[in-house]
C-alpha cells in the first residue's frame, strides 16, 4: 500500500492517503510495483510502494468555525440522529478530519459520540446531513464496503484462531494470496510488538496483548479510517498506561487516519492532534489538546476536563482587568463588561499565613485533606460575601453566625505545606497565580457546585 497523498488508480485497487498534511485529491495514472502488501516510506515523509505520475486536482475543504486545513479524508456535514421516541443523538454537527489525522470524540455516556461513530461507520444512518470520504458521500454505501477499520472496548478476538488467524483474518476475506497474507501479518506483529506471538492460542493472552491483537487485525486491510470506540476502556491502569504511550506513535508513524472515541480525557491528551469535546449532541469545542485545556470555551467544558473552581463573576466599566466574584478579586486579562464565569485552576496556588491580605488569594477553612505525593488535595470553604456579587446565585453553605461559604479544591505543593498535611477545619490562604485564573463567558455549570456539609472540627 503506498500513502502519498493522492489517490492511486494502480492495479492493486487500493486507495492511498496522505501523510504529508498535503492537499490531494487528484487521480493518478502511476502502477504500484508492490506485491507483497508491505507499506514503505519514502525519504519525503509519504510512503510509497511504486511511482506515480499525475497531477493534483483536489481542493481544500474546511469548516467556518476552524482554520482552513489540507483536503479532507473525512467530511461530516449537519448530521442529525434521533431515536425512538424522542431521544436526540446528534444535533446538526459538522467535521473536517483531514489524511493522516488522529481526532478524539470526547465527553460522558450519552453525548453522542458513539452514534457518530456508527453513523461514520455505516452500522446506522443519519436523518439528515451528509458524510463524506474524499469528497464522495457514503449515502447507500454500507459498512462492508466502506473500508473503515472498527476497534471496540471488547476485543471481540475468534477464540478458536490463533494469533496469526485473527489479524489474517479480514485478508483472507479479501482472497489475498497467502504469502501476501503472511507478509502483512508478519509487519502487524512486529509492528504492535507481538513477534513470535503468531501461533499462540488468543486464551493464553494477557489483556494488553489481546488489545494489541484487536488492533493489528483493524489494520490488517490498510483501513481508510480507523475507528476506536472506547479501545482501553477494559484494562488495568498500568496496561492503559502503556497502551497509550505506544498506540500515538504506532499510529502517526504510519499515517494512519484515526477517529477514537473516550470518555477520559487523558486518553484524549495523550492520543490526539485534534479532540472534539461533545455535550448532548452538541460540539461543545474542537481544537488540538493543549489548547482546550489552556482555554477552555465554557464552563460545560472546564467542568468535563476536571476543572471544578468555577465561580460566578462580574467585570465592572471601572477596571476591565478585575474579576469581581463571591470569594474575592482576582487580576485577569481585560474582558468585556458583564456577567463571566472565573475558572481558578486547582494546580496554581501557594500557601502563605492565613493574616496576609493579599491581592489574588482565597482563605477559607480545610474541609478535607489528602496525601497525593507530591500535593496535598485540599477541599477548602470559603467565606462567601454577598456584596462581591451583588447578590448574585452562587453554591453557598452556611457555616454559621450568617456566614455562607463556597467549596474549592487546590493541589497544594507538599513542600509549600512545610510537608505537614493542614488539618481539618484550619484556616490557609492560598495565592493564586496569574496565569491561575481565566474568565469565561456563561454561568457555573449547576452539577459542579460541590458544596457539601462538613463539620469544621478538627480530627
Amino acid at each position: 500500500m503506498a500513502i502519498d497523498g493522492r489517490t492511486d488508480s494502480g492495479t492493486d485497487g487500493v486507495t492511498r492517503v496522505g501523510t504529508d498534511g498535503g492537499t490531494h485529491a487528484g487521480t493518478h495514472a502511476g502502477t504500484d510495483s508492490g506485491t507483497d502488501g508491505v507499506t514503505r516510506v519514502g525519504a519525503d515523509g509519504g510512503t510509497h510502494a511504486g511511482t506515480h505520475a499525475g497531477t493534483d486536482s483536489g481542493t481544500d475543504r474546511a469548516t467556518q468555525s476552524e482554520p482552513r486545513r489540507p483536503a479532507s479524508l473525512l467530511s461530516v456535514i449537519d448530521v442529525t440522529k434521533t431515536y425512538p421516541p424522542d431521544t436526540v443523538a446528534l444535533r446538526g454537527v459538522s467535521l473536517e478530519v483531514a489524511p493522516g489525522e488522529i481526532v478524539a470524540l470526547l465527553g460522558p455516556s450519552g453525548c453522542g459520540k458513539s452514534t457518530l461513530l456508527r453513523l461514520i461507520a455505516g452500522l446506522d444512518a443519519p436523518d439528515s446531513g451528509d458524510i463524506l470520504l474524499e469528497g464522495q458521500s457514503m449515502q447507500g454505501v454500507p459498512a462492508h464496503e466502506r473500508r473503515f477499520g472498527l476497534m471496540f472496548q471488547e476485543f471481540a478476538l475468534f477464540p478458536h484462531l490463533d494469533v496469526a488467524g485473527n489479524v489474517a483474518f479480514g485478508l483472507r476475506m479479501a482472497g489475498l494470496s497467502e504469502p501476501v497474507i503472511d507478509a502483512r501479518v508478519a509487519q502487524l506483529l512486529h509492528l504492535v510488538n507481538l513477534e513470535g506471538y503468531g501461533d499462540r492460542s488468543v486464551h493464553e493472552l494477557s489483556g494488553g496483548e489481546r488489545q494489541r491483537v484487536a488492533l493489528a487485525r483493524s489494520l490488517a486491510p490498510n483501513p481508510r479510517l480507523l475507528m476506536l470506540d472506547e479501545p482501553l476502556g477494559d484494562l488495568d491502569r498500568a496496561l492503559r498506561e502503556d497502551l497509550l504511550g505506544e498506540l500515538r506513535p504506532l499510529l502517526t508513524d504510519i499515517g494512519q487516519t484515526a477517529l477514537y472515541v473516550t470518555h477520559d480525557q487523558q486518553e484524549a491528551y495523550a492520543i490526539a492532534d485534534r479532540m472534539v469535546v461533545m455535550d448532548r449532541g452538541l460540539f461543545e469545542q474542537v481544537g488540538p489538546p493543549q489548547d482546550v485545556w489552556a482555554q477552555p470555551s465554557s464552563p460545560y467544558v472546564a467542568s468535563f476536563l476536571g476543572l471544578g473552581n468555577l465561580v460566578p463573576a462580574r467585570v465592572d466599566a471601572a477596571r476591565s482587568n478585575v474579576a469581581i466574584t463571591p470569594v474575592g478579586r482576582f487580576a485577569v486579562a481585560p474582558a468585556p463588561i458583564g456577567a463571566h464565569t472565573l475558572l481558578i485552576r486547582p494546580d496554581s496556588v501557594g500557601v502563605v499565613p492565613a493574616t496576609h491580605d493579599l491581592s489574588g488569594t482565597v482563605t477559607g477553612v480545610v474541609a478535607s485533606c489528602s496525601f497525593r505525593g507530591s500535593v496535598y488535595r485540599l477541599a477548602i470553604d470559603v467565606p462567601f460575601s454577598e456584596e462581591e456579587t451583588g447578590g448574585g446565585p452562587t453554591p453557598r453553605r452556611a457555616l454559621g453566625a450568617g456566614r455562607v461559604a463556597t467549596r474549592l479544591e487546590f493541589d497544594v505543593p507538599a513542600e509549600a505545606s512545610s510537608c505537614s498535611a493542614p488539618t481539618i477545619g484550619e484556616q490557609v490562604t492560598l495565592s493564586i497565580a496569574r496565569h491561575g485564573t481565566q474568565l469565561i463567558l456563561g454561568p457555573p455549570p449547576a452539577q459542579n457546585k460541590r458544596v457539601s456539609a462538613v463539620n469544621h472540627s478538627p480530627s
